[in-house]
């Protein structure tokens, strides 16, 4: 009996080995996810935009989010989101990943946490297409009515700056546009390179881009994660820098256009 005894104390060793070798390596299928839900809007062309002809979000960040996401071994499923509601879907684990024109921020860092930068950019100043003054600086807009798109960092730049008649704020870039056409506020401000590409696209022929405008609130694009995934923005990374360097992310932007 002695050495089936022995057997058995050495089979139920075995066990509780593989036992406690499957629950330590348990976290690691966790941090190996297959695919992550990301959240993108519609109305940021060329960012993220729906297409009508396909009825899918395409644009800059959706192909940079898929080409870091193969990089990285997962997929995405890019899930519309309007602009406002992205950190918050983001922070109630709605989706799981932002990619969007959304600039890196002081404020913004202190609730999500961000990639290492895809892209960099400043504001778009567009004024009336009959309105021939060169504007420079905000300060060639002292007194006037300005917009701005809910949910960006213009907004507080603008009320910061001051001097202005009043800010007001936008759902959307089309929106604003529309009331500068109309002559309803003096100027807009947008993301210039999405400002840019729809007025090249003939989005608002009553609408002009001030080129002589010189952008003072320049920031980075990044993919954004819920404060502490530290293993997803690792995985990000790593997976960017592999983009950067094979140079799929400059073929990205030339695709769009934004060089």
């Amino acid at each position: 009996m002695k050495p089936f005894t022995a057997l058995r104390k050495h089979l139920l060793h075995a066990a509780l080995m593989f036992a406690a070798v499957s629950a330590f390596s348990a976290p690691s299928t966790v941090l190996a996810q297959s695919s992550y839900t990301v959240g993108a809007t519609s109305t940021g062309v060329p960012f993220t935009f729906l297409d009508i002809k396909t009825n899918k979000l395409q644009g800059m960040m959706v192909d940079t989010v898929t080409a870091v996401g193969k990089n990285a071994g997962f997929i995405v499923n890019v899930q519309q989101t309007p602009f406002a509601a992205l950190i918050p879907s983001l922070t109630s684990n709605k989706i799981d990943i932002i990619a969007a024109a959304m600039l890196k921020t002081a404020a913004r860092a202190q609730i999500v946490d961000f990639s290492d930068p895809v892209y960099s950019y400043g504001e778009g100043l567009f004024v009336n297409a009959e309105d021939k003054h060169v504007y420079k600086s905000l300060d060639d807009l002292k007194d006037q009515i300005v917009g701005a798109q809910v949910g960006t960092v213009f907004v507080d730049a603008l009320n910061k700056k001051g001097g202005f008649k009043e800010v007001r704020v936008y759902d959307s870039i089309a929106d604003m546009m529309r009331d500068v056409g109309l002559g309803r506020i003096k100027a807009g401000f947008g993301d210039r390179p999405i400002v840019a590409y729809q007025l090249s696209q003939g989005a608002n022929p009553q609408v002009r881009l001030v080129k002589e405008y010189q952008s003072t609130l320049m920031g980075d694009v990044c993919l954004v994660v819920r404060k502490g995934e530290t293993q997803l923005l690792e995985r990000l990374n790593k997976a960017i820098a592999t983009a950067k360097a094979d140079g799929t992310i400059a073929r990205i932007v030339q695709q769009w256009n934004l060089n």
